[in-house]
């Protein structure tokens, strides 16, 4: 843990209790800080009372003598429009941050930091260059967005280098981090119900580019239009190095993938690093890009491109995102439950011939109109959650249709089709194109039930038809 010791004999509140939250009582604890605390669930209140929080309702705060409200990134800080208790923040003049500003200012420059963003890929990119940074013999710190919360991370050391993957809602409450390198994935519509506009959203991600320090660099792909006009804007506006990164584009300038292989050509000409195929845990050109972007971030410090080859080929992949969970007979199971939107869904189910396709949940906007290219892979979809009707609806006439309404249902329906079919090596995919929070707590959740109901099945296998 990162103790909080800028905060010292301060007055501190928290307002919201999950896995940031509660990080943040801990640290700024340890810092010296008296943290006051609330949030709806009663346990998370009893959890925070037991780290030394005083837990009071918000509008018993001290507001008076607060230094800093630490918002957890899921509570509307803008759109659609502001929590009350950021309002009072705001009508007191009491500043809004979260638990990444109180690492910011903490930290200050004693480590390097790597922040990594976009829409899509980046808990991907982060593993990989927290892989790519360990196999280098540096002690990768990997946290934020994905796995521990950034103050739950280990103080730093002379080989210390943070690798923090940041959403929106992050950034929004960290104007003070200044990364050494940033990464930018790409963008694509998402989360509009907190940003209002893909303008509004786009400018939460450039803000993290713009934030990071001259003399550090840039990564960004330059593969969607929004993220090229953004590297076009950095490219020479005198910050730090812009990196370019493509996949399918050969650049005069940057980071390349083509026909699965690896180009570095930010010298003089291009380098060929490797074929992309030795990596089996990162199939299919959004992998590439994830692989690419990794290798561009990792460079300023990993100098032994062997080491850096070996740990991209060797990485084990990411937990819910096209993960491997199993057979049973013919039948692969993949859990993409990190897929919380269409574009996501989309590279999954660009990889497999024959889908059994799980899908729904909480539809963001634009449902899953924009899949029909991939609707010719799928074998029948099941869907589940507040999304199914809308789904059914877009799906029918289209794609054999089945509306199970529970994960659970779903995966054996899905296993027993796929083992009775034709097809010779059929795959079970959840790749929701949603939000998970209609029937679990997070997509690490839903991934979770997932693995256990694939587990059961495997408990009772299905047999194929004679």
């Amino acid at each position: 843990m990162i103790a909080a010791r800028t905060y010292a004999n301060a007055d501190v509140a928290v307002f919201g209790l999950a896995r940031t939250g509660m990080g943040a009582v801990k640290a700024l604890r340890a810092g010296g800080a008296k943290v006051y605390a609330w949030d709806d669930n009663e346990e998370q209140r009893r959890l925070a009372a037991a780290e030394g929080a005083t837990i009071l309702h918000w509008p018993e705060w001290p507001w008076d003598t607060l230094k800093s409200v630490v918002l957890s990134p899921g509570i509307p800080l803008t759109h659609p429009r502001p929590h009350a208790v950021v309002d009072q923040a705001r009508y007191v003049g009491v500043e809004v941050i979260g638990d990444m500003e109180v690492f910011a200012r903490e930290i200050n420059g004693a480590a390097p930091v790597i922040a990594i963003t976009g829409t899509n890929g980046k808990s991907t990119t982060t593993a990989l260059i927290g892989h790519i940074l360990k196999g280098c013999g540096f002690d990768a710190q990997i946290g934020g967005n994905i796995g521990k919360a950034v103050l739950e991370l280990d103080p730093p050391n002379a080989r210390t280098i943070y690798v923090l993957e940041l959403s929106s809602y992050q950034i929004d409450l960290a104007p003070g981090l200044v990364p050494d390198v940033a990464v930018l994935s790409n963008i694509t519509p998402d989360h509009l119900d907190r940003h209002g506009t893909l303008e509004n959203y786009a400018a939460v991600k450039t803000r993290l580019l713009e934030q990071t320090s001259k003399t550090g660099q840039i990564a960004i792909g330059v593969d969607d239009a929004l993220t090229k006009g953004i590297f076009t804007r950095h490219a020479g506006n005198g910050g730090p190095a812009a990196v370019p990164v493509s996949v399918g584009k050969v650049l005069g300038r940057g980071v390349f993938v083509v026909d699965g292989t690896l180009y570095d050509a930010q010298g003089q000409r291009a380098a060929k690093v490797m074929d992309l195929a030795t990596a089996q845990t990162l199939p299919g050109p959004h992998n590439w890009q994830n692989a690419a972007l990794a290798y561009a971030a990792t460079r300023p410090y990993a100098k032994d491109a062997r080491r850096v080859v070996e740990a991209i080929a060797d990485f084990p992949g990411l937990a819910h995102r096209m993960e491997d969970v199993g057979r049973i007979g013919k039948v692969r199971f993949v859990n993409d439950s990190k897929a919380t939107n269409a574009d996501a869904a989309a590279k999954a189910l660009g990889c497999y011939p024959d889908i059994f396709w799980i899908a729904g949940g909480k539809a963001k906007v634009g449902g899953i109109e924009g899949l029909a290219s991939f609707f010719p892979r799928i074998r029948k979809a099941y869907l589940i959650g507040d999304a199914a009707a809308q789904f059914a609806a877009t799906l029918a006439g289209k794609v054999d249709t089945e509306v199970t309404g529970t994960l659970a249902a779903a995966v054996r329906a899905a296993a027993t089709d796929a083992t009775l079919d034709a097809a010779p090596a059929p795959v079970v995919l959840l790749s929701p194109a949603c939000a998970s929070f209609d029937q679990f707590k997070d997509f690490e959740a839903r991934g979770d039930a997932f693995r256990a109901a694939v587990a059961a099945l495997k408990d009772q296998p299905i047999r194929e038809a004679s």
